[in-house]
């Protein structure tokens, strides 16, 4: 829980940072390349193959080519047709997706209790952020649905094969940067620009802060986090993230949010976490 908690305050940063100084004007594509290359070269040291079937450092693979890889490339795109406010509001959904999908992976019937908390905290992120919303709203909400839906995937099924074909986490994450950055030296191939790309110290050195400490650090931190608790409490946490920018938006910004409804939709937050632990778990 409390590798949660840190990387919860550790990305509120990067999507301040993503918003302000990269969406727009440095390119998309090159922007996730960095980023998970740096990554990739963290874990670099303990990439292992010996005593792992093919099938299984494939799968590592493939869990982080959906939630970093393909997630990044469509969450990247979001940011210019969304404010940061905005990308933080659509991605209240996701708690829903990982306990959804974490059951038909599972292959078990829908617990009624995970969903209703992590509806719950669906609902407290959505009164957060329900006072505006832009032009963009039907487009932005496709694209960062879409990107939850693989970083859901992703997420889940880490944990799964963390559970089933179990190997040392930094190992695991060797395999798993590497599927990611595979996706990103593709997309740049095919769709980068080499006219965008960053033209300030303070933009390379936003891009290796994302690549070594929100993306290398931050994505081990929450993944092994994500392996010590159920998936209820896991769906729930994503959405911490939601305050957490909003309040960085304020302290670094002065975006003020709206604070009646920032206060009821954290309080609604905090009760979805404390409900799940108090009833849904002691229930089982």
């Amino acid at each position: 829980m409390l590798l949660l908690i840190v990387t919860t305050i550790l990305w509120a940063f990067s999507f301040s940072l993503i918003g302000e100084y990269l969406a727009g004007q440095v390119d998309t594509w090159f922007s996730v390349l960095m980023r998970l290359a740096l990554a990739a070269l963290v874990f670099l040291p303990f990439l292992r193959w010996r005593g792992y079937r093919p099938s299984t450092l494939l799968l590592y693979m493939l869990v982080g080519m959906l939630q970093l890889g393909i997630m990044y490339l469509i969450s990247f795109e979001a940011y210019l047709y969304l404010s940061v406010s905005e990308f933080l509001l659509f991605t209240v959904m996701t708690p829903l997706y990982v306990t959804l999908i974490y059951d038909l992976i599972s292959k078990r019937p829908l617990r009624i209790g995970y969903a209703f908390s992590a509806l719950l905290a669906v609902a407290g992120a959505a009164i957060i952020r329900y006072d505006k919303v832009s032009d963009h709203f039907w487009f932005g909400l496709l694209l960062v649905q879409l990107a939850n839906l693989c970083f859901a995937v992703g997420m889940v099924g880490y944990k799964r094969l963390q559970e089933t074909r179990p190997m040392p986490q930094h190992t695991a994450f060797s395999w798993f940067y590497l599927g990611a950055v595979l996706i990103a030296i593709v997309a740049w191939f095919l769709w980068g620009n080499p006219a965008k790309l960053p033209t300030t110290s303070l933009q390379w050195g936003i891009l290796v802060w994302l690549g070594v400490a929100a993306s290398g650090l931050g994505y081990f931190m929450w993944n092994y986090g994500a392996t010590q608790v159920d998936a209820g409490t896991l769906g729930i946490m994503n959405n911490m993230h939601v305050p957490a920018g909003l309040l960085v938006n304020l302290a670094i910004w002065q975006q003020k949010p709206h604070w009646p409804s920032f206060i009821a939709g954290a309080l609604v937050i905090f009760a979805s976490l404390y409900v799940h632990k108090r009833w849904v778990l002691r229930s089982r």
